[in-house]
């Protein structure tokens, strides 16, 4: 990461006044009692990857603000989700904070009221600092937070919009432009390839449900619409199954082997060894790629937009939240940690080690945090991501079962299966399950 971000004494000096002034909101009408709950210890539920594992990096900081001990655990992603849903319908969750994903629990959460009411606590002066209100976070972080009636369950941490990662060397090479169109990706893909020296045109994730956040970029920039106005789904149409086709096209003939099984650590591990020239996924793997410990192709790499499809261009885009569990007996304590982990400081550290997005405007618009990722490149490409972005899922309660179906659909196109039957297959399966779920 050292040719990323800046020294973690530079940013530490800088970022230690920022947080005195950001969390406790100087000058302020009236002060945030950080310390009323010294000596409280909560637990955190967090997924591994750098969002997770910033937040337990600087929890001595958060300890040392608040006098509040953080017990967490970092999970992989699938795990992660499984465990929060099995514990939370327990009624007995052994988590006071937990990471959500938005575009995969949202209407589950709500529906289940798993999530306390954050509202209360963001009106009053005693909890929360001045500079965090409601209207800093993007429209779409506000949309993911709040449930039917309003409410903020949750607070809005980390964006995650789909973009191209590119090997500048490998294009160079042969003489390759960046590509603008999905026309153009592909044909870059296709000479690109060359499987007898082990270098592959393009990497992605292959492996069923995890495969539908890079599908969706196909779809939607083909003309797809998860839903239309009565609600019903519509994954087989002409848009879904041509943008299949060039999906199953990349995969099959430009992609390494075993790609059918690929998520998206496979993917980056094809990207980071210098064997794939393409790579499409969410913004935030910049740093492992720019590790030198970890990946071959520090500094070799591009970031930029999606490329555009016949029928626009769009940035799938999904989203973190932090939230609060209902049953917990500590939900102030835990407030303030929820607080803190979308506080301006950790915002900035996030962005400027690229690992993700903060869903606040005033840390994306802040020109000396702007200032301070090194990788402008990779910054044009979260702007200009921001403005194409579109809902990588559609927002309902089966959505896991809609991830399943459909991605084993896509993943059968892998060994050869014709989309339009795969796809009619699936919309079959998956529009009883819809149905039922809306009406319960």
């Amino acid at each position: 990461m050292a040719h990323f971000g800046p020294s973690r004494r530079s940013l530490l000096q800088g970022t230690i006044a920022a947080s005195a002034l950001s969390l406790s909101g100087f000058p302020a009408r009236a002060d945030v009692q950080w310390k009323k709950y010294a000596g409280t210890t909560i637990e955190a539920n967090l997924i591994k990857g750098p969002r997770g594992e910033l937040l337990q990096k600087y929890a001595a900081e958060f300890t040392e603000l608040t006098g509040i001990k953080v017990e967490s655990e970092v999970i992989p992603e699938q795990q992660q989700r499984q465990k929060a849903v099995i514990e939370l319908t327990s009624g007995k969750p052994s988590f006071d904070v937990v990471h959500v994903s938005y575009h995969v629990q949202k209407r589950q959460f709500d529906k289940a009221g798993w999530l306390a009411d954050l509202t209360p606590f963001m009106k009053d002066p005693n909890l929360t600092a001045p500079d965090l209100t409601v209207d800093d976070f993007s429209a779409g972080g506000q949309q993911f937070a709040r449930n039917e009636k309003g409410e903020m369950r949750s607070l809005p941490w980390s964006v995650d919009y789909f973009i191209l990662y590119w090997n500048k060397e490998m294009f160079a090479k042969k003489g390759l432009a960046l590509p603008k169109t999905f026309d153009e990706m592909v044909a870059a893909a296709e000479k690109l390839n060359d499987p007898a020296n082990g270098i592959y045109g393009f990497t992605g994730r292959g492996l069923r449900n995890a495969n539908m956040t890079l599908w969706t970029n196909f779809f939607l920039n083909y003309g797809g619409e998860f839903l239309d106005a009565k609600g019903n789904i519509l994954t087989d149409g002409p848009e879904a199954i041509e943008a299949t086709k060039t999906y199953q096209h990349l995969l099959t003939k430009t992609a390494p082997p075993g790609v059918a099984g690929f998520n998206w650590m496979e993917s980056m591990a094809s990207l980071t060894q210098g064997r794939a020239a393409m790579w499409i996924d969410g913004v935030g793997w910049a740093p492992p790629i720019e590790d030198p410990n970890a990946s071959r192709v520090v500094g070799k790499i591009g970031y930029a937009l999606v490329p555009a499809g016949p029928k626009g261009q769009y940035s799938a885009t999904y989203g973190d939240g932090i939230g609060i569990a209902q049953t917990s007996t500590k939900k102030e304590a835990a407030y303030l940690y929820c607080q803190w982990a979308v506080s301006k400081t950790m915002g900035a550290r996030l962005l400027q080690a690229g690992g993700g997005v903060p869903f606040r405007n005033s840390v994306l618009n802040d020109e000396t945090v702007r200032k301070g990722v090194k990788n402008q490149d990779w910054l044009d490409s979260v702007i200009g991501s921001a403005k194409i972005s579109k809902l990588g899922l559609p927002v309902i309660i089966p959505v896991a079962e809609f991830r399943d179906l459909v991605g084993a659909a896509v993943t059968a196109t892998l060994s050869g299966a014709d989309p339009a039957t795969e796809l009619k297959k699936a919309h079959e399966q998956f529009r009883p399950i819809l149905e039922r779920s809306e009406k319960s």
